[in-house]
């Protein structure tokens, strides 16, 4: 069987403000973008593939969406570039069995968290 098979191979998420986004997610954390016309936006380095599709809608925790979690090995550093951005930050810097995270709303008003080990 293919070691891929069941595995999360693509994530899409609303962006209420998709040129913004894309511009966040490049500017925090790197990501890459390529376009497929005017309403969707498909992004790589992140660890996974996926896509930001043009909505008035946004996903959050508060609604029910599915929580995000990218990983960092500097959470500090990654909320100060978070915020520097323009991002929002929903809960500042917490602990958990495990680790420690934060969560953030980007400018279409998705909610993701990153967390670390350290």
């Amino acid at each position: 069987m293919n070691e891929h098979h069941h595995h999360i191979n693509y994530i899409e998420l609303p962006a209420q403000q998709l040129a913004a986004t894309k511009a966040f997610f490049q500017q925090v954390f790197n990501w890459q973008f390529t376009d497929y016309g005017p309403e969707y936006s498909a992004f790589s380095h992140s660890g996974v593939m996926g896509g930001f599709f043009q909505s008035d809608k946004a996903s959050n925790t508060d609604n029910g969406g599915a929580l995000v979690v990218l990983y960092s090995s500097d959470l500090e550093g990654s909320q100060a570039k978070v915020e520097a951005a323009g991002g929002q930050i929903k809960q500042p810097i917490f602990s958990f069995p495990g680790g420690r995270r934060f969560h953030f709303v980007e400018p279409s008003g998705n909610e993701l968290a990153v967390w670390s080990d350290k």
